[in-house]
């Protein structure tokens, strides 16, 4: 079998093949009267047209199979085929030589010609002259079984697309879902807007941070780890209701289930309650998979590949986490102490060296992550985390904050706010959360001094809402890894694996 080095020099020569028999092989343009879809989607029409008049299509050649005097041609645009023949006593025998010469899979060509119907019942069209469009250096890979390598999927993304007609439409979905996304708030009068990525100081969430600097300024910064800051702080200057799908970064591990880049929808809404927020959430949701995907039940994977049925038309069910670490871990989140959260979190699996370093709000989530999310199966909001946890959010007198998160298949999907406005009692939260940083929770917040001054200036009441778009399209998509929703995920270069 010939190397691939060998193949790429095959068809180099074939270049000046082409060259030699007058035709370009990466010409500027090429004749194209209607897409592949278009044909099939109308070919009773058309082909009354092109009796009259030939008409040209163009596509990448997919599959050439036949001999001697005539070819059958699989032609691929987007994720639609279609088959043209070519015959040598309908085609100026130079034409036919040149294209038998010098044409191999993953070549784009035009081809003009009339349609027709084989015996078998095949939508053709005949070919009466060819243009290259652009002439391929590698080949494609073998049409039965496409790209067997996982990380080659991800590497080469665009020969899996290319290959798979399920991976090509997966990303049409994403796409469909987003565009749903944007609409569902535009009909609610949300304003979409653009917050920056490059940060003097990370906010919003609890994250480690990819830090990087600027040479003009001499000024370290980093890449945002969420949208909320400055979503709120534009609510200060009078937006009642906005909305952000951005990217997001977060240093920290990567399995099925987390990106260290992943894209992120935040939303606030001014006078709205965390009960409004939850509704809007159900009616999103369940809006997606009937409008969208147009079913109800999906397939949805833990970070091991297990999948279970999930069914989104059930109705939502909601717990406290105090509730679940009484029921699963016999902890009373009230009472207990820092010290007492230590011992517990290690009878759970939590490393020591973690165990440390983290504040009890941490230690807590650390227990009901290994404890209770996991067991949740159906959509379920879990409200009423621990207030140290949440420190931008409304305080409860118990020592919790008014939040929820939606969990579906053991997964976090959404986080979500009852948003606090206070900005004194938001000072002492996040000095509180200094302080935790500088006692080794590198997870936790450091006071950021611009957001309590816009603070100070009059917030509205409101409500926040947080969800990861790359792990609601898998869960849409039935995919078991994020990697797979993501057209060009982070991988580390061969050379150091």
């Amino acid at each position: 079998m010939a190397s691939i080095e060998e193949l790429r020099d095959a068809r180099l020569n074939k270049i000046n093949k082409l060259k030699e028999g007058g035709m370009n092989p990466y010409p500027v343009s090429v004749l194209r009267d209607y897409s592949i879809k278009e044909i099939k989607d109308s070919f009773d029409k058309i082909v009354i047209i092109s009796e009259e008049k030939n008409i040209s299509i163009a596509g990448r050649v997919i599959v050439v199979r036949g001999q001697g005097a005539i070819l059958f041609i699989v032609l691929q645009d987007g994720d639609e085929r279609f088959q043209a023949v070519l015959k040598k006593d309908t085609l100026e025998e130079k034409l036919f030589d040149l294209f038998v010469d010098t044409i191999d899979n993953g070549d784009f060509i035009s081809v003009t010609g009339s349609l027709f119907t084989t015996q078998r019942g095949e939508q053709s069209i005949l070919i009466k002259d060819w243009q290259m469009a652009t002439k391929a250096l590698l080949p494609l890979p073998d049409k039965w079984h496409g790209l067997q390598d996982i990380e080659e999927t991800y590497r080469k993304r665009y020969l899996d697309i290319l290959m798979d007609k399920d991976v090509y439409n997966r990303f049409v979905f994403r796409s469909k879902i987003i565009k749903f996304i944007r609409e569902f708030f535009d009909n609610k009068n949300f304003l979409e807007v653009e917050t920056p990525v490059l940060q003097n100081q990370a906010g919003g969430a609890m994250a480690k941070t990819f830090n990087t600097h600027h040479n003009d300024y001499d000024l370290n910064m980093v890449l945002r780890i969420s949208l909320e800051l400055e979503h709120k702080t534009l609510m200060v200057g009078g937006y009642e209701r906005l909305y952000e799908i951005g990217k997001n970064f977060r240093n920290e591990g990567s399995d099925p289930t987390h990106l260290q880049e992943f894209s992120l929808l935040e939303w606030y809404a001014a006078y709205q309650t965390l009960e409004t927020n939850m509704k809007w959430t159900e009616d999103l949701l369940k809006s997606i998979a009937a409008d969208v995907m147009e079913k109800t039940i999906f397939k949805v994977y833990d970070n091991d590949g297990n999948g279970v049925d999930v069914d989104l038309s059930l109705e939502w069910s909601r717990i406290t986490f105090g509730e679940l670490l009484k029921k699963d871990a016999n902890i009373n989140i009230e009472t207990i102490t820092l010290e007492e959260a230590r011992i517990e979190a290690l009878k759970w699996g939590v490393k020591e060296e973690e165990v440390k370093k983290l504040g009890k709000g941490n230690l807590l989530d650390k227990i009901y992550k290994k404890s209770s999310r996991g067991k949740i199966i159906n959509p379920t909001f879990v409200t009423d985390f621990p207030g140290d946890l949440k420190p931008l959010a409304q305080q409860n007198e118990n020592g919790t904050a008014k939040v929820c998160q939606l969990i579906i298949a053991g997964a976090e999907i959404t986080n979500q706010y009852a948003e606090l406005v206070n900005p004194i009692i938001q000072r002492e939260l996040l000095v509180s959360q200094s302080k935790a940083k500088e006692g080794g929770d590198e997870e936790a917040m450091e006071l950021n001094e611009d957001f309590i001054i816009a603070m100070e200036h009059g917030m509205p009441p409101m409500t926040g809402f947080g969800m990861g778009i790359d792990r609601i399209v898998a869960i849409f998509t039935e995919q078991k890894n994020l990697r797979d929703v993501i057209f060009f995920p982070i991988m580390k270069p061969k050379e150091l694996k």
